[in-house]
């Protein structure tokens, strides 16, 4: 089998959907050997921010001299980017060789009217490369939610960290912020370790009381420890508990992903593995993940940002008014529709010179009617692009005429788009 062959194996699943819920997984890791229980794993749940963790814990274990797998999804520039070793992408060849090995227990499963989805056959494929690769630990991104999340088939996570908590996914987690910490806090397991940053009470309150039931040794994040020193649209200088870091990814928001890497750091530790403040330092500033406020042009600056709910784009509106304040902006934007749309895009009102509405290639898309319906509440020239190369196109031109900027928001799947496009 072949890697074209592989992927509409797997893009054979999309007709599934989402069905949270762990036997099905973990019936098709006991037909491969439960690959599951041969790698050691740091758990990562959260609505926003979790990717950004994942991706500085394991460029600070990489430094660290730990051979570390790394699983987090979506994915921006290409499908094998969602599980790689020491930086390294599974190869295609590799991907395809494990696809051909268990699709026949998928296939099996699926007459059988076990029916497994695609994250979790992407899930099990992760587990099993993992093993392969004989990987010192592995940091693992849930898909959705947590406690019914296919990854949470792991039993003893060295810790489970909690990142940013807000509304998303609500149809599927519920639509209070307690209802979606109950799911997140799902990943936290019996006498393990749990890492977190204070947010809302209310999010506080069942994050702690879950630790404490489960018996969990608990490391929070101090904000009032947290000092930073410079930032920009390249990144920031910060100290956490008198601990000098440069951290490469922009925005405030970014601090408190990078503190609460830091306090995993102590669960590690107390696990066996030896981490100096030298690797913490250097990994922190290596850490690099696609369409986090980042730069893909300086003439005119275009910057491409995967902020899609409230939360993520309430952290972008801040960015925006701290590193691009007195430049015109004009957006590229499309969003999911299933996405609190009115409630995310309320957060740029105003910041905008003009938006480019486009479609992004997604079952799930909004159409760009409806969207231009709402962002003409918030901004005062809002256009329909049927192209998106035609977005982009004026936004350049006319950013160029003035000394502005040109920001790509709303869905990481136009990130990825718009990224192809121009790199």
């Amino acid at each position: 089998m072949d890697f074209n062959a592989a992927m509409d194996k797997i893009s054979s699943l999309f007709k599934f959907g989402s069905m949270p819920g762990l036997d099905r997984i973990q019936k098709l890791l006991d037909r491969m050997g439960n690959p599951e229980r041969k790698s050691r794993y740091i758990h990562i749940a959260g609505t926003n921010g979790k990717g950004s963790i994942c991706t500085m814990l394991a460029q600070i274990l990489r430094e660290s001299g730990y051979k570390t797998g790394l699983f987090t999804s979506p994915y921006i520039i290409d499908f094998c980017d969602r599980i790689s070793v020491d930086g390294e992408v599974i190869s295609k060849d590799e991907l395809a060789k494990i696809v051909e090995e268990i699709f026949p227990f998928i296939d099996e499963m699926n007459a059988a009217g076990e029916p497994i989805t695609e994250f979790e056959c992407v899930t099990a494929i992760g587990f099993e490369y993992f093993a392969r690769r004989g990987c010192d630990i592995v940091v693992l991104e849930t898909g959705l939610g947590g406690r019914f999340d296919s990854t949470n088939v792991i039993s003893s996570p060295i810790a489970s960290v909690i990142s940013s908590i807000s509304l998303d996914h609500t149809a599927v987690l519920g639509d209070s912020l307690a209802q979606i910490a109950i799911e997140k806090a799902g990943i936290i397991k019996r006498d393990c370790a749990a890492v977190f940053c204070p947010q809302e009470q209310e999010v506080n309150e069942v994050i702690l009381g879950a630790a404490k039931a489960l018996n969990n040794a608990l490391y929070t994040v101090a904000p009032e420890q947290i000092k930073i020193i410079s930032e920009g649209i390249g990144g920031s200088v910060f100290e956490y508990k008198g601990l000098r870091c440069e951290l490469s990814l922009a925005g405030e928001h970014q601090v408190k992903n990078a503190c609460t890497a830091l306090e995993a750091l102590s669960p590690l530790k107390s696990a066996g593995f030896t981490i100096s403040d030298s690797a913490v330092s250097l990994g922190l500033k290596k850490a690099f993940i696609p369409a986090r406020l980042e730069v893909l042009m300086r003439d005119p600056l275009f910057i491409l940002d995967g902020g899609h709910n409230p939360a993520g784009l309430e952290a972008l509106s801040r960015a925006v008014k701290s590193f691009l304040g007195g430049k015109k902006i004009f957006c590229i934007m499309s969003m999911l529709r299933d996405k609190a749309i009115d409630e995310a895009i309320a957060h740029l009102s105003g910041l905008f010179e003009r938006v480019y509405i486009v479609e992004i290639d997604n079952p799930r898309k909004i159409y760009a009617a409806d969207l231009k319906n709402i962002a003409d509440k918030y901004f005062d020239s809002v256009e329909i692009c049927p192209d998106k190369s035609e977005a982009v196109g004026k936004a350049i031109a006319y950013a160029r005429q003035c000394d502005g900027a040109v920001l790509v928001c709303g869905s990481l799947y136009l990130a990825s788009e718009i990224r192809k496009m121009l790199i």
